[in-house]
């Protein structure tokens, strides 16, 4: 039904609370929505990648290039690339027009993660197992220039030699310290700046252009494992082994960042795994480790508790926010099902027409003599309805839906019916 026939109400709610669907193509590993939310890419634990439409909930396409589990994937500002890591040690970059992987770049140990810069397609920057993260061109199709990047963080108060010892300053003192490992690294909505977190609790960033760091924050004494950046670039959350969520104020060209939020249950002492912003910002998700196998919804601003959503069985791993479906994502642990939570809009018939009428039961009506005519009595008489007198517009587009969203153009995945007899295999 059109979402402008709905329940206003229903229509404006900012987050899901219903567990609707759940999937099961294939030991999926992680998840990703496209930018307009009609497509849902999963990772699968035997190096497949299957695009699946969201309207249907059915597989449209595979794509095959990956041996092992897949990490982590990134889509295109346009839908038509996506960009794929793995624990094979490899990324591709793959054109859903061709239905083919353009692009393959092979590093010396597996990739945690890789984010693709919104204005080139063809750069990237990854973080990987034990080793420093880089910055990859893949330009030319052969010959791919990787450049690394520095993990060690800026101090203000301490110097950080090259072989990992640090010596504070007024002070004999040295302490040796093991060397920080970058774990995940991320962008900032500009693309101008890399974000990244270490393995002793700092955040580096590092310009783009000249690939060098130009701020350190020490947030935490454990490892980070991920980074969140919200779709204003006003917000960010970082996802500590300390089973603390912690919310930073980003300033403008990320000269500062301010504590803003701690999520953390003292009690159960719960795991997060994957932490996703609203599109505004305004809410923020977290799937859960643990005995829970729930998620977690917050209120950003107050950091108030303001939903929880049940119904999955198992503990939740990856997880993704479809802005303009009001749709969330979780993949399980153990059987890497796909769980989908979204808003059951009920149905209101009575918005069709105002003179429409709901009924418990069928009636015996009585039609009048000039009802249904072509041209009823009232229009002869001159009587014509003002609404009538107007041409309707049907070539000029909208501007933006029912739920404020403007309309973006992406790419459709052609649908070949050679492509359904391989489903069956996943």
């Amino acid at each position: 039904m059109n979402l402008s026939l709905l329940d206003p109400f229903a229509v404006a709610s900012d987050f899901p609370e219903t567990l609707t669907e759940t999937l099961s193509y294939g030991y999926s590993t992680c998840v990703k929505f496209n930018r307009k939310g009609d497509y849902l890419a999963s990772g699968l634990a035997d190096g497949n990648i299957v695009i699946i439409d969201v309207d249907t909930n059915s597989v449209i396409l595979i794509l095959r290039g990956h041996v092992r589990a897949i990490t982590s994937l990134c889509w295109s500002e346009d839908g038509r690339y996506l960009l794929s890591s793995s624990r094979d040690f490899k990324v591709d970059l793959w054109d859903l027009k061709q239905r083919s992987a353009i692009r393959t770049v092979v590093f010396d140990s597996p990739i945690w993660g890789s984010t693709i810069f919104p204005d080139d397609i063809f750069k990237f920057t990854a973080s990987l197992f034990e080793n420093d993260a880089v910055i990859v061109d893949m330009s030319e199709k052969d010959n791919a220039k990787i450049v690394k990047l520095s993990t060690k963080p800026v101090m203000a108060n301490s110097e950080v030699n090259s072989s990992g010892s640090e010596e504070r300053e007024g002070s004999h003192r040295k302490r040796r310290l093991k060397r920080h490992q970058t774990l995940v690294c991320t962008l900032s909505k500009d693309g101008k700046y890399i974000i990244t977190g270490t393995s002793r609790g700092w955040i580096n960033v590092i310009d783009r252009a000249s690939v060098k760091t130009l701020r350190s924050f020490k947030v935490c004494d454990s490892n980070i494992k991920g980074i969140e950046i919200s779709v204003t670039g006003s917000r960010m959350i970082v996802n500590a082994g300390d089973k603390t969520l912690r919310q930073y104020l980003v300033a403008p060209n990320w000269e500062s960042i301010q504590l803003q939020q701690k999520y953390q249950d003292v009690v159960n002492k719960i795991q997060y795994n994957g932490v996703k912003f609203s599109y505004d910002s305004e809410y923020l998700c977290a799937s859960t480790l643990g005995s829970t196998h729930d998620i977690y919804i917050w209120e950003a601003k107050m950091g108030s508790l303001v939903k929880i959503l049940e119904g999955s069985k198992e503990e939740l791993i990856s997880v993704d926010w479809n802005y303009r479906r009001c749709c969330i994502a979780a993949t399980g642990m153990d059987s890497g099902t796909i769980y989908l939570w979204s808003v059951v809009y009920p149905q209101k018939w009575s918005n069709l027409a105002p003179d429409f009428e709901e009924i418990e039961e069928n009636i015996d009506y009585e039609e009048k003599e000039d009802e249904f005519d072509l041209i009823d009595s009232a229009k002869e008489s001159g009587k014509v309805d003002q609404q009538e007198q107007y041409d309707v517009d049907v070539v000029t587009k909208d501007e933006k839906d029912a739920r404020g969203f403007s309309f973006i153009d992406s790419f459709v995945i052609e649908t070949k019916l050679d492509d359904f007899d391989a489903i069956g295999s996943i």
